[in-house]
């Protein structure tokens, strides 16, 4: 262990010498309020006048004895002992090379950490580092990620300089030498304050909750206090992440809130109780102990000033704690006839006193962790349902067609291990309503056993029991359970399905809005929206390739016109040569649909072969009053506007949808009843994500496009767009920093997703130089004699081919290496030959041989790959489904069972699929007919499940005409 920094030695032998894998900072069972007090003062670690040079770090580090005090002296207590061990993320190229490299006399030696994995996926091993040294190579290295310390790689002490271990993470800031900044210690600034220590690590509880492995939660932990934003953790630090999906990292980020408002709000509490003189070493423990809100208002409800109090405390306040508390450890001495005031209400019989005792006792019982564990881990093995019956109130008053909704949950039960999240929501929404009563059965043999082990192990007393104390004792026991416990119990799986189901309705409703927004756009057609309406008429818009808008009108084909108006529409299609209909579906669809299905199959606007689409027009009607409307498109009346977005919504999906809020684009479930701030969290995340990785180009996409890029919001965007007003295109990604409130880690983090159309920057560039040499000419003569000058923007700022790409800057210089290692020239990015290059030294070398001779790792190298050989103007959609075009038209009267028809996916729920087969009611595919053998092979799926957009062929089972309901199997996605 020689070879380890000090700081790390004395942590390492910390964590392995406890027992029970808490960190020693982490036991406050012991400690007492003086301590806790000692560990709040930040003044010293505030107060860093001057750092130590490189030469004096180590050994005033030496030279310093740790006392107890200076081990609690922790900006980031909960995680601070995972935080010290695993690895840093360092923000610049020196730092991260001198952590990837283990020095040669470390090898063999292998620290005990929490956070590590005793087996590593091979591929998170990069031993090219070991005692190899690359002159050509490490010059300039710039890897765009680092590794985790896996394995034999231990984590070498840095010069505080670079590191210190009590300070939040370093800001970067740009120099000449180092475009990507150094970094420079912000002593003001963001820090995060992870100062609520608990009993429980922060790293542990979330790797357990989250089923992540621990050194990865360490690694996010630390991403997400440097502010990364989810896009750029996915897409460009995949080693430190073990290579998940946004998805996870979601979930991720959510648990560590929830963690950290647990133990924010037990220390709010912690600080009140101890004003109030209530806090006990027992209390504080207990509290320290709790890791969800149900826990923590279990434990400090009795406190809560405004309550009158629990039973035990007045029993208390009427001095029968020595009584209780000598009932366990000191039975025989215990007088309880010598407690009985005549004259005080709560002590004036035996019965009294022996309730009071009981109450205590009861009260001691139901605060226990390892009892409440115990039972806890008893319910996890038996058989606990939930039943739902019809309200007795509801029955006699409620509207029937209400009652009528629930009627499946009238007399429901099921055991909470099976009932699914649709199922939670449907109950608790009849719950609120006053439809349904629900209630959570525990079966009567949890509680004997209970009672049997808290009387004869938990809490048999130290001596032998009189019958009648022994009595007390079991009563203890059953109050306890009936009024305490069973009520936590029930509160807790109650909060626990409800919590679950409603992050799945929340997480299904990300997962249909991602497939929405990815849908792929219909380019290179010109294109009628239609938004249908009866006596309003129906509002049309037409809009060319490029989404300009080149004609409104509104034509009524619902009041007996329908032939007239139909002289119009074709003049119009044949004037502007436009072959496509798009038609929303809202009020009065289905005629419209009727209507254009009609005139196609009559070949009425021959010569074209006009075909139409439904599309959704959620969202539309509340867009086109918006004040991004208005802004967009100020001389149009707000009901051609939404003929104007429909149509839009189709060639361009992303640029569009993200106009709408997103609750309102209606693909969830349950959407209302959720928690909406993490409704709108997560699917303000979802839409950052996808604005994204689709990638903006930086010269022609809208303010509101760019608000959602990762590392933007809407000032940063407009101060975007003004530069670009004032300055004219951008040129480079290098520009970025140039715009105001775009600082260095704004720059990290949206800097892969903006792209730069080549040839648009060459014609813009090329004529630049053009009018600079002419106007050089004129000035050359007055400019003799005189200072030179500074070279103009445009001279300096060249174009790169690799911004056109999703290479990270901090990348570039590996790239570049790369093409110079394959032979290749960076204006060939995109082309057959790069493919041809590229291919050829992959199947020579492998990819992880290059990624060593590169000196960087697997993920960065192959996300080189993918950006040097996608074709120019690559678009991740394409892979995804383009709306459904058609002629015809089919009527609900029109099916029978065992037809078999194609539709597009409407919308997903965990109990099956809506599919839309043109009829005007969407069918559904129970989730019993989706398998895996049905879903295509060939397509990446996040999960089994179809999303909105995919074209499946369907054949349909059940046809309910009174109920409007259409039954269909799944017979493959198209």
């Amino acid at each position: 262990m020689s070879s380890l920094p000090r700081r790390v030695k004395s942590e390492a032998k910390a964590l392995t010498s406890e027992d029970d894998e808490l960190p020693s900072f982490l036991n406050s069972s012991s400690e007492s309020e003086e301590e806790e007090e000692e560990w709040e003062p930040k003044s010293k670690i505030a107060k860093r006048p001057r750092l130590p040079k490189k030469n004096e770090a180590k050994t005033k580090k030496v030279a310093a004895p740790r006392s107890a005090v200076a081990r609690k002296k922790v900006k980031k207590a909960a995680i601070k002992e995972e935080m010290d061990v695993s690895l840093p993320i360092p923000p610049a190229e020196d730092n991260r090379m001198r952590l990837l490299e283990p020095k040669e006399e470390d090898v063999g030696t292998k620290p005990k950490t929490l956070n590590q994995k005793p087996e590593v996926p091979k591929k998170m091993e990069i031993n090219s580092f070991q005692g190899k040294k690359v002159k050509s190579l490490e010059n300039d290295e710039e890897p765009s990620t680092s590794v985790p310390v896996v394995g034999n790689q231990v984590k070498h002490e840095k010069s505080e300089e670079d590191f210190a271990f009590d300070e939040p993470p370093f800001k970067k800031i740009k120099s000449t030498t180092c475009p990507e900044g150094k970094p420079v210690k912000n002593l003001g600034g963001n820090k995060v304050k992870e100062e609520f220590e608990m009993n429980w690590d922060i790293v542990q509880a979330l790797s357990e909750i989250t089923n992540v492995e621990s050194w990865v939660c360490a690694n996010l932990i630390r991403l997400f206090q440097e502010e990364n934003t989810i896009p750029f953790i996915a897409r460009y630090r995949k080693e430190l992440i073990n290579n998940l999906e946004a998805d996870a990292l979601r979930e991720v980020q959510q648990t560590l809130e929830e963690l950290r408002t647990v133990a924010k709000k037990t220390h709010t509490m912690i600080q009140k109780l101890k004003k109030e003189g209530k806090l006990s070493g027992c209390l504080l423990t207990a509290l320290l102990n709790c890791r969800t809100l149900e826990e923590l208002d279990h434990v400090s409800a009795p406190y809560k000033t405004g309550s009158k109090g629990t039973k035990a405390q007045r029993a208390k306040q009427l001095g029968l704690e020595p009584a209780a508390l000598s009932l366990l450890q000191n039975p025989m001495e215990l007088n309880l006839f010598s407690y009985i005031r005549p004259n005080t209400k709560g002590l004036s019989t035996i019965q009294e006193v022996e309730a009071g005792v009981q109450h205590i006792l009861a009260d001691i019982f139901a605060k226990d962790k390892d009892t409440l564990d115990f039972i806890r881990k008893l319910c996890q093995q038996r058989y606990i349902c939930i039943q739902s019956a019809l309200a007795k109130v509801s029955s006699k008053s409620g509207n029937e067609k209400d009652i009528d909704k629930f009627q499946l949950y009238h007399e429901f039960s099921c055991n909470i291990k099976n009932i699914q999240h649709h199922q939670i929501l449907a109950i608790n929404r009849g719950e609120n309503l006053k439809i349904l009563t629900v209630k959570v059965n525990i079966p009567d043999g949890v509680k004997n056993e209970f009672c049997w082990w808290c009387v004869n192990e938990r809490w048999r007393p130290k001596q032998f029991l009189k019958p009648e104390l022994m009595r007390i004792l079991r009563n203890s026991v059953e109050d306890a359970y009936k009024r305490l416990i069973y009520p936590l119990l029930c509160r807790e799986f109650r909060s626990k399905l409800t919590s679950d189901a409603e992050k799945e309705s929340v997480m299904m409703f990300g997962r249909n809005l991602r497939q929405l927004l990815l849908t792929s756009p219909v380019r290179g057609r010109t294109l009628m929206g239609v938004d249908p309406g009866y006596k309003h008429g129906c509002k049309l818009a037409i809009i060319s390739p490029t989404s300009q808008i080149l004609h409104t009108d509104v034509v009524y084909l619902h009041s007996g016109q329908g032939f007239r108006e139909a002289e119009k529409i074709k003049r119009l299609l044949l004037q502007y040569n436009c072959s496509t209909v798009v038609i929303g579906n809202g009020t009065a669809c289905r005629e419209t649909e009727a209507y254009f299905a009609d005139l196609i199959m009559k070949k009425y606007f021959a010569p074209l072969d006009v075909v139409y689409c439904i599309v959704s027009e959620a969202g539309a009607s509340i867009y086109s009053v918006s004040p991004e409307a208005s802004k967009e498109m100020p001389d149009l009346d707000p009901n051609l506007r939404s003929a104007v977005s429909i149509a839009r919504r189709v060639q361009d999906p992303l640029a569009e949808l993200v106009k709408i809020e997103p609750k309102h684009i209606g693909v969830g479930m349950y959407q209302h009843d959720v928690s909406q701030t993490l409704l709108k969290a997560t699917l303000d995340s979802v839409v950052e994500e996808c604005v994204s990785f689709v990638g903006v180009d930086i010269n022609i996409c809208s303010e509101i496009l760019l608000r959602h890029i990762a590392g933007l919001n809407a000032n940063r965007a407009k101060n975007i767009i003004e530069w670009r007003e004032k300055n004219g295109p951008f040129i480079n990604r290098e520009q970025l920093k140039e715009v105001k409130g775009l600082g260095p880690k704004s720059f990290q983090q949206c800097a892969g997703f903006i792209r730069f159309n080549q040839e648009y920057i060459k014609t813009f560039c090329s004529s630049k130089k053009a009018e600079l040499g002419s106007h050089a000419l004129l000035t050359k003569a007055g400019a003799q004699g005189k200072k030179k000058s500074k070279p103009t923007p445009c001279a300096s700022r060249q174009p790169n081919p690799l911004d056109q790409t999703c290479i990270h800057p901090e990348s570039y210089s590996i790239a570049m290496r790369f093409l110079s290692f394959i032979g290749g020239n960076a204006n060939d990015i995109g082309k057959s030959d790069m493919q041809q290059k590229v291919n050829a030294v992959i199947q020579k070398e492998g990819l992880e041989g290059t990624a060593k001779k590169l000196n960087t790792t697997v993920h960065t190298l192959q996300l080189i790959i993918d950006g040097l050989t996608q074709p120019e103007g690559f678009d991740i959609r394409t892979d995804f489904d383009k709306p459904d075009f058609k002629r015809s038209i089919v009527c609900f009267e029109d099916l029978s069972v065992g037809t078999v028809l194609t539709g597009k996916v409407e919308n997903a729920t965990p109990f099956g699929v809506f599919v839309d087969i043109g009829v005007g009611k969407a069918g559904l595919i129970p989730v019993r007919n989706i398998t895996e053998a049905k879903l295509s092979k060939v397509k990446k799926r996040r999960s089994l499940g179809l999303g909105p957009g995919e074209r499946v062929e369907v054949k349909v089972l059940n046809v309910d005409i009174p109920r409007l309901r259409i039954t269909l199997d799944l017979i493959r996605v198209l």
